[in-house]
């Protein structure tokens, strides 16, 4: 009888146990939200294309707002060629602001957006101003007149939206803008529908029925072409305000994987962005269409962690 050796039975336990690796998610936040919704979507459509031999596991790594995710891929999984990791412009921010406790963006690879959630101006009904031209006259005559509200803190993705939108109006007094930070967008509806803020700063998708309902009146929205299902809303572009702000919904991968992996992770990216599939998930979630990949995509990233830098330094979030 002939017998094993001890390396050959290892190596066939192994075989048998763990099939083909298979690729995964890292949702760096609970169930539920905006990364986890990526996460799943992305990887569900992945499975669906026959893009990964397996079902994509999704991880949930919350902690420091996506900081626990970025440390644990930079300094643990650096190398592997299978995870992937939701990202957002709260992604963006927190690096810009230095929160993920200095960390850098450039110690990851970026791999594109596949769609964006429009950010958004809107006042209340009888508010005297008929579009965005009119609110931004307004505060360049008295800013202390008109206040913003928003469902992020100070220095959050609402208030750096409001800054950066009067910043290309040409105003650029920074600190005297004033903004009203709240707990969510339906908080700061009822700023502005109670008349304690002149206008409201948010995300399409979480302000829809507001504005369905007639609650609100949108003056721009903050996207490269108006939104549909929201025809009549003007961009902010197209009011001579040259802003794009959209809460973009993408993925990064580790740094030191090979670039011959990136670029797959590219590709295959790309195709979910163009699924059937995908074009749903927007539709039903309020969602733009918000594609950048590559080096593109990289580019973007450098460019918007240096405007929010900008910004969070005039108003002195940053030294």
């Amino acid at each position: 009888m002939k017998y094993l050796s001890r390396a050959a039975i290892a190596a066939l336990m192994t075989s048998a146990a763990i099939p083909a690796a298979a690729e995964e998610c890292i949702a760096p936040a609970n169930p539920g939200g905006g990364w986890d919704f990526t996460c799943r979507q992305v990887g569900r459509i992945l499975t669906e294309l026959g893009e990964v031999p397996n079902m994509v596991q999704v991880t949930n790594l919350s902690g420091a707002g996506g900081g626990v995710a970025y440390t644990h891929v930079v300094g643990d999984r650096n190398d592997d060629p299978e995870v992937f990791v939701a990202a957002s412009s709260a992604t963006t921010t927190r690096l810009a602001q230095n929160a993920f406790a200095g960390a850098t963006a450039d110690q990851v690879r970026w791999v594109g957006s596949i769609g964006g959630d429009p950010g958004v101006i809107v006042v209340a009904n009888d508010a005297p101003y008929q579009n965005l031209n009119d609110l931004v006259e307004a505060v360049k005559a008295d800013p202390s007149k008109v206040a913003f509200a928003g469902g992020s803190a100070v220095g959050g993705f609402d208030h750096l939206k409001v800054l950066m939108m009067l910043d290309k109006a040409g105003f650029t007094e920074a600190r005297q803008v004033k903004y009203i930070g709240l707990d969510g967008g339906a908080d700061a509806i009822t700023q502005t529908v109670g008349g304690f803020a002149q206008a409201m700063t948010g995300d399409l998708s979480e302000i829809t029925g507001f504005i369905r309902s007639g609650d609100v009146r949108p003056i721009a929205v903050l996207s490269e072409e108006r939104v549909a299902g929201f025809d009549d809303v003007p961009t902010a572009k197209e009011q001579g305000v040259d802003i794009v702000a959209m809460n973009w919904r993408g993925v990064y991968v580790p740094k030191d994987i090979s670039d011959e992996r990136y670029n797959e992770w590219v590709e295959m990216l790309k195709k979910v962005g163009a699924s059937e599939q995908w074009q749903s998930i927007m539709a039903e979630n309020g969602l733009a269409p918000y594609d950048i990949f590559g080096a593109e995509f990289e580019t973007f990233v450098a460019d918007n962690i240096a405007q929010i830098q900008a910004v969070s330094k005039e108003i002195g979030l940053l030294k």
